[in-house]
């Protein structure tokens, strides 16, 4: 049977098996400092490689921070030494072995940094917590009770330019054919886009224009590494959900043909995460329609997210043009072999490992 689903996707010179990718979905299970500190480790290892085998076409490791302070948590992993590489590449190695395409998210956390473990209640950490005090575009705490962000200097925005940079380059020799660069949730691109949280008044401030100089600069920053032959990833929030100044689903179509000349391939379209207590109509399904708006009214590529949770669900998503592909989160940490699961009901054909064939 031919579905959507399985139909395999190429981007650039990097041929994806099938449509149905696994989100970038954080761990925090690094260690927090001394030499092992943003190394990936055996935990990471097997929750990466399980999902390889379980059939997922393309995986998007976990929001990997450029620089030890943009961790979202100390516990965070990293991409800013070669001894994080040398672990990487053992995850990488395997993904492709398994017919997997490995692909990573870089990011900073910006005013969302030095959080706890999310099982430890989440809140901001400081130094008895391996913690440090953030920085961001405003001196303007993401919650109540935050310590208020450090405002960044434009060298200091230019510095932060540079280390998305090294860690594109780090990416490349730990092996990843896929790179995205995260702009989404409120974290630190995130917060120079809205205006809810950049109240800057130089030249990354206020217009539009100066609030997405940053993302820009990045954008080609990471592109003038990452090579040419392979693809790179955006992720954005569509939308802050707020019902006034905030970011705003036309300033992502806007932004989203303008990424596209920029050289990137294609949108990974979230919402959400810039301010707390937002109220926000979860659904099935409930973020596609950013995607699809996306693909519509632009030349962009995209990947659908938000409760995506059954194959037939998926296989619309994608048969009705609202998406190129989905990503999804939670149900592939609930089913590691989601994929397979998918093909069986839609009666399609997909790679199973050797060792798997009596199953």
């Amino acid at each position: 049977m031919s579905t959507s689903l399985f139909e395999p996707y190429t981007l650039r010179s990097v041929t994806v098996p099938n449509r149905l990718w696994m989100a970038p979905m954080c761990q925090y299970s690094a260690e927090a400092f001394g030499p092992g500190a943003g190394v990936a480790n055996d935990w990471h290892f097997a929750h990466y490689a399980a999902r390889a085998a379980g059939g997922t076409g393309l995986i998007v490791q976990e929001a990997t921070a450029v620089s030890p302070e943009g961790r979202i948590s100390p516990h965070d992993l990293g991409i800013w030494n070669d001894t994080q590489v040398a672990a990487l590449r053992r995850i990488t190695d395997f993904l492709k072995a398994q017919g997997t395409v490995p692909g990573i998210q870089i990011a900073h956390a910006g005013r969302k940094a030095s959080t706890a473990q999310p099982w430890k209640g989440g809140a901001q950490v400081g130094p008895e917590g391996h913690g440090w005090l953030p920085s961001a575009p405003s001196p303007v705490p993401f919650a109540e009770g935050d310590a208020v962000p450090r405002e960044l200097t434009v060298e200091e925005i230019h510095e932060i330019t540079g280390r998305f940079a090294a860690a594109a380059g780090r990416a490349l020799a730990a092996g990843y054919q896929v790179l995205e660069i995260h702009g989404a949730h409120g974290y630190l691109i995130g917060q120079f886009l809205s205006p809810h949280s950049n109240r800057r008044q130089d030249e990354y401030g206020g217009s539009y224009e100066n609030r997405t100089r940053f993302v820009l600069e990045v954008v080609d920053a990471v592109r003038a590494v990452w090579p040419e032959e392979l693809p790179l990833f955006f992720r954005i929030s569509a939308t802050d959900w707020l019902e006034e100044d905030g970011w705003t689903a036309d300033e992502t179509v806007r932004l989203a043909a303008e990424l596209h000349r920029h050289g990137v391939d294609l949108l990974d379209v979230s919402s959400g995460g810039l301010a707390p207590g937002v109220r926000i109509p979860v659904g099935p399904g409930y973020q596609v329609p950013f995607a699809a708006r996306v693909k519509a009214e632009t030349a962009l590529p995209v990947a659908a997210v938000g409760l995506i949770t059954e194959p037939e669900q998926a296989e619309k998503i994608l048969a009705n043009g609202e998406a190129d592909a989905v990503l999804l989160g939670r149900e592939l940490l609930r089913d590691p072999h989601f994929a397979r699961r998918a093909a069986r009901e839609l009666g399609a054909e997909i790679r199973v490992p050797e060792q798997y064939h009596r199953s």
